[in-house]
């Protein structure tokens, strides 16, 4: 069996918190509920946590700021905003961009795209219009609103 007839799903995204309180209130916000804990002492991770949502069937996992995880990168130094990855950001779904930025930053996001984008994404064959907002959760991820679009 090759690893493409061997994949069945996209299961979760995995993120290094720094105020685990905190960062797990705003995915609850995004309507994300525990499903699992744990610690895992060999990799000095006091708290992992899988966060479930139902209504978009998607997990992320957070693990604390201590956790000697495998990464890419480097890890954030002392007082040091973002740390730029691999991973750019983090896609949801929303029916309105306007409404989700506004809820993400009264549930402690910080503002990136101050206000909502619209933007052609076009070639020779197709063009895409798409609308969507962007902010920074309060742990740093970059979180995207994007309206429905058909990318096919």
């Amino acid at each position: 069996m090759n690893l493409l007839d061997n994949i069945t799903a996209f299961h979760h995204y995995s993120i290094k918190v720094i105020d685990f309180d905190k960062t797990l209130k705003f995915y609850e916000a995004l309507g994300f509920k525990e499903v699992h804990s744990w610690s895992l002492p060999t990799f000095q991770l006091k708290k992992g946590m899988m966060i479930y949502s139902e209504k978009i069937n998607t997990f992320i996992e957070l693990f604390d700021k201590d956790a000697d995880i495998p990464t890419q990168g480097r890890k954030r130094k002392e007082n040091e905003e973002f740390v730029e990855n691999s991973i750019l950001h983090i896609c949801f779904t929303v029916k309105n961009a306007t409404l989700a930025r506004e809820e993400a930053l009264k549930n402690g996001a910080k503002d990136l795209s101050q206000g909502v984008f619209e933007i052609k994404l076009a070639n020779h064959q197709k063009s895409i219009n798409v609308r969507n907002s962007i902010v920074y959760s309060p742990n740093g991820e970059v979180i995207e609103f994007l309206e429905n679009v058909n990318f096919q």
